[in-house]
């Protein structure tokens, strides 16, 4: 996991609301367990035309100004439906590292956290002036620094970032699941080495 701390970039506007996640990454491609290779297929039947290879020239995301976008600026309720994580794995390995709504569904919300993408909750009247900049200019890049905690355009918008000191923390380090429990290596093998000691038959 990369970590996140300052970075300005591109922000891509896609203003619908309720995108859940077989929108963001449909059913037919979830056959693998790691979590790279998704991003080709982010948002496949909205990219694409029927042919599921020529880019739909209609798609928000595909418009030339929103090449290279690491923010996504979305519309109410982002992430909803079933609970897969593949949905965070298709956006980060898309390029997204964060996304702006009103509203995540709950575990998709959690599941970004452990992937490096930092969902940021704004309220209606802040997407609304979000959206408004980058309709008025397509390609503006936002800020976010995650360390001050706080979102600022070139138009002038500065927004708090709520989030809690575990979760800023496992993002400025790039901490994931496993990273964390890795940092205690040495008392985890500690431990198995006594485990051996009292319970040799189960080590066989």
């Amino acid at each position: 996991m990369q970590p996140y701390k300052k970075h300005t970039s591109i922000a891509a506007l896609m203003d619908r609301s309720n995108v859940d996640t077989d929108q963001i990454i449909p059913k037919q491609f979830l056959k693998k367990v790691e979590r790279t290779g998704f991003g080709i297929h982010l948002f496949h039947d909205w990219r694409f035309l029927d042919d599921g290879i020529t880019p739909n020239p209609e798609f928000e995301l595909n418009k030339p100004a929103f090449q290279g976008a690491k923010i996504l600026v979305a519309g109410d309720n982002f992430g909803c439906g079933s609970s897969r994580e593949h949905a965070p794995w298709a956006i980060e390995d898309y390029g997204f590292n964060t996304v702006i709504s009103t509203s995540f569904a709950d575990i998709f919300f959690s599941n970004c956290f452990k992937n490096g993408i930092i969902p940021i909750k704004v309220t209606p009247a802040e997407l609304d002036a979000l959206m408004d900049e980058i309709r008025a200019n397509e390609g503006v890049e936002f800020t976010v620094d995650l360390e001050a905690e706080k979102l600022t355009t070139p138009g002038g918008i500065e927004i708090k970032i709520e989030i809690d000191a575990f979760r800023k923390q496992s993002l400025l380090e790039g901490l994931d699941d496993i990273a964390w429990s890795l940092k205690h290596e040495d008392k985890i093998t500690a431990f198995e080495e006594k485990h051996k000691q009292q319970l040799p038959w189960l080590w066989k």
